[in-house]
């Protein structure tokens, strides 16, 4: 059975941030077109000029969608139909219950679960028809554990994020289609390295048994293996990235 994704188009959301550049250097690596999306013009454009003519830059909102039906059929016709969606985009909130405001709670869910839905929803029917797609959630260790340093919205959206993912997985499986969550935990990023404290991050570290924080390449990796062609009889699961810091 062939192992290579390469010629297929490969669908990145968060690109411009830390994990998401990982990622689609590791797609890119291994012989996908990029769709790269983002709300940072000037990042996506620098990023994508790395890249050549297999990286398409494109300013979406994932909460928006009609937007993202226009974007989609705009891409058809550039680069083809969506064949690996990894759902990365999202905000954090460190608010617990009692200091999260309702449009903080409704601008978390938007983003981190809603806009996995939209775009989801709207590039299944395209794998459909293939017979093939892969469909990669990011969710977090806040799902699992009610939130460490996390709040209640983030990790509330994040839970939410695992139950989309089976529900899809259990949609689409006749159709060759795959969905799967990562869970990772204190990803180098600017959401460990400038939204925690010293001594939050201190505090952390001495409670992950692998003693460090993930690099952005082992997420990226464990987004590789799932997308590959050889992974197809994982789906609905959720894979932990976590140093140990949780199993379950």
């Amino acid at each position: 059975m062939p192992n290579s994704i390469e010629g297929k188009v490969a669908m990145v959301t968060g690109a411009a941030g830390a994990m998401g550049r990982a990622v689609v250097h590791a797609l890119h690596q291994e012989g996908a077109t990029l769709v790269m999306v983002d709300l940072a013009r000037q990042q996506l454009q620098e990023l994508a000029s790395g890249f050549g003519k297999r990286a398409v830059p494109v300013v979406l909102d994932v909460t928006d969608p009609p937007a993202i039906e226009r974007e989609l059929e705009r891409l058809r016709d550039a680069v083809g139909s969506v064949d690996i969606l990894v759902n990365n985009a999202g905000i954090l909130s460190k608010n617990k219950s009692q200091t999260t405001s309702p449009e903080e709670w409704r601008r978390v869910v938007e983003i981190n679960l809603n806009g996995m839905f939209y775009l989801s929803r709207a590039i299944i029917p395209g794998m459909k028809e293939k017979g093939w797609g892969r469909i990669v959630n990011v969710s977090s260790l806040a799902a699992q554990t009610g939130g460490l340093t996390a709040g209640t919205a983030y990790s509330t959206s994040k839970g939410g994020v695992i139950s989309l993912t089976r529900s899809l997985a259990a949609e689409t499986a006749p159709f060759g289609i795959t969905a799967n969550a990562i869970a990772p935990a204190y990803v180098k990023t600017p959401m460990v390295t400038e939204q925690l404290t010293e001594e939050e991050r201190r505090g952390i570290l001495g409670k992950i048994p692998v003693g460090r924080f993930c690099e952005p390449e082992e997420f990226a990796y464990v987004v590789l293996f799932l997308v590959s062609p050889l992974a197809g009889f994982i789906t609905g699961d959720v894979i932990n990235l976590n140093g140990g810091l949780y199993f379950n």
